[in-house]
C-alpha cells in the first residue's frame, strides 16, 4: 500500500474479530519496522509490551473501561519508554557509526538530559509517538486494523505488566481484522487553520 494511501485510510477501528490470529513472523515485521522510527540521539528508548496472554489481556480491559478491542484484537502493544536510557551504556547507541561521530554524540547525550528530569520523560514519550504512528501505518500497510488507546488505569497496567520504576507508560495499540466499519471521519479542520507560515499573527 502507498504510504500515503496508509496515512489516509488509517482509521481507529473499535471492532476486531476475535477468532483472528497474526502469526509470529507478523509480530516481529510490526515491531521491527517499528523500530526504525526516529528517537532523539538514537536512544532508541521504547520497550514494546506485546500482550499475548488472554487472562492478562481480561486483567488489563478490566481496568481499560471494558473497551472490547483490548481483548479482541488479534494483537495488543503497550507502549512504554526507559527514560534512563540516555545514561544506559550510550556508546551502543552508535557502534556502527564513525568514530568521531559516536564520540561526539555520546559525549554530548549526557550533558543535555543530565539534571533535567521533565526533557528526559518528554523525549521519552515523543519517541512513543513516533513509534505509535509508525506501528499503525505499518499494521495498515500489511491489511490490518489498528485502533491508539489511552482510556485505562495506567498505574494499574503498569503494575500488571511489572513496569519497571525507571519507565513510562504511553498509549496502547490494539492491531487485527475489523468486523465493523468506524463511523465516517467526524471531521477536519482546514488547512489555513493549522498551518502556520513563519509565525503566528499577534
Amino acid at each position: 500500500m502507498d504510504v500515503f494511501d496508509a496515512i489516509r485510510s488509517r482509521r481507529a477501528v473499535k471492532h476486531f474479530d476475535p477468532a483472528h490470529r497474526m502469526d509470529d513472523a507478523e509480530v516481529e515485521r510490526l515491531i521491527e519496522v517499528a523500530m526504525q522510527s526516529p528517537t532523539s540521539f538514537n536512544i532508541q528508548h521504547w520497550r514494546f509490551v506485546v500482550l499475548r496472554d488472554p487472562a492478562l489481556r481480561k486483567k488489563v480491559r478490566a481496568v481499560g473501561n471494558d473497551q472490547a478491542q483490548m481483548t479482541d484484537a488479534s494483537l495488543l502493544v503497550l507502549l512504554t519508554a526507559d527514560v534512563d536510557a540516555w545514561r544506559k551504556e550510550p556508546q551502543r547507541y552508535w557502534h556502527d557509526a564513525p568514530t568521531a561521530v559516536a564520540d561526539l554524540l555520546v559525549n554530548w547525550m549526557g550533558p543535555f538530559h543530565e539534571g533535567k528530569p521533565e526533557l528526559q520523560r518528554d523525549e521519552a514519550q515523543r519517541s512513543i509517538g513516533m513509534a505509535m504512528q509508525t506501528l499503525m501505518l505499518a499494521a495498515q500497510g500489511m491489511g490490518y486494523d489498528s485502533c491508539p488507546m489511552i482510556g485505562f488505569e495506567h498505574e494499574a497496567v503498569a503494575k500488571l505488566v511489572n513496569l519497571p520504576a525507571d519507565h513510562c507508560i504511553g498509549p496502547m495499540v490494539a492491531i487485527g481484522k475489523r468486523t465493523k466499519d468506524p463511523w465516517p471521519k467526524p471531521g477536519q479542520l482546514s488547512l489555513a487553520e493549522v498551518m502556520i507560515t513563519d509565525r503566528f499573527q499577534v
